[in-house]
């Protein structure tokens, strides 16, 4: 490219307003956060299944193939700290059922793209990403629009060209400018195709659900099959800029409007939250999230011990629980509303802690869409 081409499409890219400013729409698309787990192979034991990096979870779409999710430190070059890989730990030779690993975007996270409403001034969008896979060949990027009414798809196809070498790969989709509003915006990496979701035109808005393109390779029949990707970034514009690098800090806080983990360390983290006895058995405790979640918590995540839980009254001894806390529909986006109960010995109406017993006990927060 010449130096007057280069300053042609940095200027189209400044017009697109695709230069400052928050830029990439997915979030944790280096998947540096990974509040689950950091540091295991987690095999999904199901549909839409997080196990460890936040924010993408893996789709089976009611197939028996399994695989397992890691977030690791193989990346593409030093500008990335993790990636996600991808090892099949059961097999699905059927070639009829599809695997994807899938991300959701909220509407307010795309209304950049004007997309929706019959707006005819919808802008293209661009995803590109870093991946290498142990299998070669055509792999599948689809967006679906989640529009309450329907779901409206765009397929595109991309190509693993070497085994076990890192790619990166830029698409760009054409502008949605359907009459319906969108909700959240999918994205899928295809894994192993499903006959009711494939189809062979690409780059176009169709009123189907699709995931795959017809070419897609059927990693999922592949034992010990690895898949690895990091870098995602979906911007609006028709140019792929720079990968935009958050902080730590600030990329946790984006992923904890959807799961926070509170996670006992032994010692200074070792309360919970504070509250009061409501009789001799019950105490209600309150935790306030280090951020506004999507929408009230919809699912209390335990260690799945009574014992790791205590409850500490005054400057007393700790009483363990006999059973695992649970949420109370008190809960908001702001607060969880919490139970700790025990076999007794509590004063009603006193002031009292929610304590873990031990390092590693955690209570964990999902508002995932």
């Amino acid at each position: 490219m010449t130096k007057a081409a280069e300053l042609a499409k940095m200027g189209e890219v400044l017009t697109n307003s695709q230069i400052g400013g928050r830029r990439n729409m997915v979030i944790n698309g280096d998947m540096q956060v990974a509040q689950r787990n950091s540091s295991s192979a987690v095999t999904i034991t199901g549909d839409g299944i997080y196990t460890t990096v936040d924010r993408f979870k893996g789709r089976t779409f009611g197939g028996s193939g399994r695989f397992s999710m890691q977030q690791v430190t193989d990346t593409p070059n030093k500008s990335f700290t993790n990636a996600l890989k991808l090892v099949v730990t059961t097999t699905d030779t059927s070639g009829t059922n599809g695997y994807a690993i899938e991300t959701i975007l909220e509407t307010n996270s795309v209304t950049g793209t004007g997309w929706g409403g019959s707006n005819s001034n919808a802008k293209k969008a661009t995803i590109s990403f870093h991946v290498k896979s142990s299998i070669t060949g055509t792999y599948s990027a689809a967006l679906r629009l989640d529009t309450g009414s329907g779901e409206p798809s765009n397929v595109a196809e991309f190509t693993i060209d070497s085994a076990n070498t890192w790619e990166k790969k830029t698409i760009t989709f054409p502008a949605y400018t359907g009459s319906d509003s969108v909700n959240n915006c999918i994205i899928n990496f295809g894994l192993g195709k499903q006959t009711s979701k494939t189809t062979s035109t690409l780059l176009t808005w169709q009123t189907t659900n699709f995931v795959y393109g017809s070419n897609q390779v059927d990693w999922q029949s592949n034992s010990g099959a690895t898949f690895f990707i990091t870098g995602i970034q979906f911007e609006v514009g028709e140019q792929a800029t720079p990968f935009e690098h958050r902080s730590f800090g600030e990329e946790l806080v984006l992923c904890q409007r959807y799961y926070h983990r509170h996670v006992s360390d032994g010692s200074s983290q070792n309360m919970f939250g504070v509250g009061f006895c409501d009789g001799s058995t019950n105490a209600t405790m309150q935790i306030h999230f280090p951020t506004t979640m999507r929408d009230q918590p919809s699912a209390l995540e335990t260690t799945g011990t009574a014992g790791d839980y205590a409850i500490r009254e005054g400057g007393g001894a700790d009483i363990t629980c006999n059973a695992v806390p649970t949420m109370s529909g008190d809960t908001t986006p702001n607060v969880a509303v919490l139970g700790f109960t025990t076999s007794g010995s509590l004063t009603a109406d006193s002031g009292c802690m929610g304590r873990a017993v031990s390092s590693g006990v955690h209570l964990s927060f999902t508002a995932e869409l």
